[in-house]
């Protein structure tokens, strides 16, 4: 944890954002594997984690927005539970580590949100994500299941994202550690695409680096010699001479702050002059908008500027055809690249999503747009000081959605589906990811950068 001051002064923070009534936030509890004993590793609600830091299940912070009070609700450890998990503080001890003066048994918690309802007195929740906590939250107020989002505050979404957005120093310090772990785990990826490899040997390696830096991975890896498909969790290819393995993963601290990372490369060890050709457009596309990223700039606008330069790339090759502009303007540069750029990290590898995507990428001047591609991009409001995000672009040729667009005559001005079709329609996918901290006058990349030039991507591949 973080020294008790932090929670304190975020609790603060938080409260002096709201209103009246009382603020909920329900740990997590431990999620069965396949029977009640055998459970899930314990993941904390990140929430949770950011006001309490206590990274344990079967707890509840409350805060009193009208008298000012804060409480810890959970139950002490009994002998029972100390002979399987060894010596354990008590909920006192817990609370004092915190900040709380406070603490109440967790079956009282259910008395004080009945009796702020009876005294008409708002109660304050995030969007649930797990159907337990939805289970949990209604019976502790005996409401039906389906009435439980009506508790779902909209004033407490807008606060905790506005304070959890802005990183401070102790979370900055996290996420370089978490780049740290990211590192290795790449480099190592890179050193085992050889041909003959099954992917699954190089995704349990890079797994098992996470798990010995005391962390999880911070999202499913996603790594695979068809990189075309966007989230593959497949790992049960056999790595073929002259592929490319796409490897997108990440690490989470001890804190369970994020690292996110993409590279992709050559199985055997040396590009293609075609993967060349369309590695180095992903390359200086990332290159070109790390440049761009400062506070007060919408990141829409630098999503757009990407998807220009990968229109200008493609059209360069003939694989797109016409202005480059107008492409992106018409969105046919999204057969291509039919994400967004990237996301907002932080306790969340897609930080706040549980709170809803609009909630956290956009706002009241910044809307999220419907074209297909652009409606992908997470984060599009304006970049503040403090913001920490992923820079994601890629080129992907996707055989179903090539031959959708051709079918139905999608941006045939824009496409040169012929050429597609006979050069590229198996070349796969191709996306690089760094992760930047928004600073007063720039960005700064998290952490030592992976290898990423084609040379330097050989290189390592060689050792």
């Amino acid at each position: 944890m973080f020294k008790k001051d932090v929670y304190i002064e975020r609790r603060n923070r938080l409260k002096n954002k709201l209103k009246g009534g009382l603020v909920l936030f329900l740990g997590n509890k431990e999620s069965a594997m396949n029977y009640l004993d055998n459970a899930y590793h314990f993941r904390q609600d990140s929430s949770f984690l950011y006001f309490f830091g206590l990274d344990m299940p079967n707890l509840a912070g409350l805060l009193d927005l009208d008298s000012g009070k804060e409480y810890l609700f959970g139950d002490d450890f009994t002998i029972d539970d100390i002979i399987w998990m060894g010596t354990q503080p008590t909920m006192k001890e817990l609370s004092a580590e915190i900040g709380v003066e406070n603490t109440e048994p967790f079956s009282q918690l259910g008395n004080y949100l009945r009796n702020a309802i009876n005294q008409n007195r708002n109660i304050h929740v995030l969007p649930f994500y797990r159907g337990d906590t939805i289970i949990q939250f209604s019976n502790l107020l005996e409401i039906s299941h389906n009435e439980a989002e009506n508790f779902i505050s909209i004033e407490l979404i807008k606060a905790v994202v506005d304070l959890r957005s802005i990183k401070d120093k102790y979370e900055i310090e996290e996420l370089i550690k978490a780049a740290a772990i990211g590192y290795k785990m790449h480099t190592t990826a890179m050193k085992m695409a050889k041909p003959g490899v099954y992917e699954q040997e190089i995704a349990g390696t890079v797994e098992g680096i996470a798990l010995a830096h005391g962390g999880l991975l911070s999202f499913p890896i996603i790594l695979s010699q068809n990189g075309e498909t966007l989230h593959n969790h497949d790992h049960s290819n056999i790595l073929q001479e002259g592929r490319l393995m796409l490897t997108d993963s990440g690490a989470e601290t001890t804190m369970h702050y994020a690292s996110d990372n993409t590279r992709t490369v050559p199985v055997g060890g040396k590009f293609s002059q075609k993967q060349k050709d369309i590695y180095n457009i992903v390359l200086n596309t990332v290159d070109h908008v790390t440049s761009l990223i400062k506070p007060g700039i919408p990141y829409r606008d630098i999503h757009l500027e990407a998807a220009r330069i990968i229109a200008e790339g493609l059209t360069n090759l003939g694989i797109m055809k016409g202005n480059p502009k107008d492409a992106v303007r018409e969105g046919a540069h999204a057969l291509f690249m039919p994400h967004g750029l990237g996301h907002m990290m932080g306790l969340d590898v897609h930080d706040m999503e549980g709170l809803g995507e609009d909630n956290v990428g956009y706002d009241n001047e910044i809307k999220r747009s419907t074209q297909f591609g652009l409606s992908g991009l997470r984060l599009g409001r304006k970049l503040q000081e403090g913001f920490v995000l992923t820079n994601e672009p890629g080129i992907y040729f996707i055989p179903d959605l090539i031959n959708k667009w051709e079918t139905e005559k999608i941006n045939t001005d824009f496409i040169n589906f012929d050429k597609i079709k006979k050069e590229y329609i198996n070349f796969g996918g191709i996306r690089l990811e760094d992760d930047l901290l928004v600073t007063e006058n720039g960005s700064q990349l998290l952490g030592k950068r992976i290898p990423i030039t084609v040379e330097e991507v050989e290189e390592t591949m060689k050792s």
